[in-house]
């Protein structure tokens, strides 16, 4: 159960990370904003075949965009392997650690997360989120996902970018936008990275701590 001074977010890796690494590359944003979040981390369930001659952690991805299991988030293709043992993993951790209030998620996870609140928001009632957060977020270019596309999410959203992200380009970010009703943005000078520095901080908790006031009065109704 998530505290009632504190938002619960369940986080998603990006590709070629797990719940261990995404962890660790994000502590400095649970550092910076500890008093309004508690986090939950869990790690695709698609194995990625990992670099030649690389000697590399386990790395997973939330979905493929070739038969051959290998991604590309610029390729248009007509395959997703993967993808929806990823929606069962990410509905089995709302069922068994939720609830949550948010959802966070960075590069291909970030992508992953609209595609959740789409379909939630089209009554797949597996997934239940308040906000979300995605950081380096793309649409993605399979045509199995089209569906997710078809009309915006109206969930309260937070989208950060970065201007000399050279993995997702920040033009990437900017056309993945259209498919959010009235979408927070933070864009910042750096590259594909969580960004958490004073500059960037101010943003995130103006919009924790809307979302923290929306529970409460969600919490103080349910009671009278």
């Amino acid at each position: 159960m998530s505290s009632p001074e504190r938002l619960k977010i369940l986080c998603i890796h990006g590709y070629r990370q797990n719940a261990e690494t995404f962890r660790g590359k994000t502590g400095s944003l649970r550092k910076a904003l500890k008093k309004y979040i508690e986090t939950v981390y869990i790690t695709a369930p698609n194995v990625v075949k990992p670099i030649d001659d690389e000697n590399a952690e386990d790395q997973r991805g939330w979905w493929f965009s070739t038969a051959d299991e290998t991604f590309n988030a610029r390729v248009s293709s007509d395959f997703s392997p993967g993808f929806d043992q990823s929606l069962d993993c990410i509905a089995e951790a709302v069922k068994e650690q939720g609830p949550f209030d948010g959802i966070l998620g960075f590069s291909q996870g970030a992508s992953m997360v609209g595609m959740v609140c789409a379909l939630m928001e089209q009554g797949d009632d597996r997934f239940k989120f308040d906000f979300a957060i995605m950081v380096a977020a793309f649409r993605s270019h399979s045509s199995k996902h089209d569906v997710c596309y078809s009309r915006p999410v109206q969930l309260p959203c937070l989208h950060v970018f970065g201007d000399t992200d050279q993995v997702i380009p920040k033009d990437m970010s900017e056309e993945h936008l259209q498919y959010f009703q009235n979408p927070t943005i933070l864009n910042h000078t750096g590259g594909h990275f969580v960004p958490v520095s004073a500059e960037q901080k101010p943003t995130y908790v103006a919009f924790l701590q809307e979302q923290l006031r929306n529970k409460l009065k969600t919490t103080t109704d349910g009671l009278t």
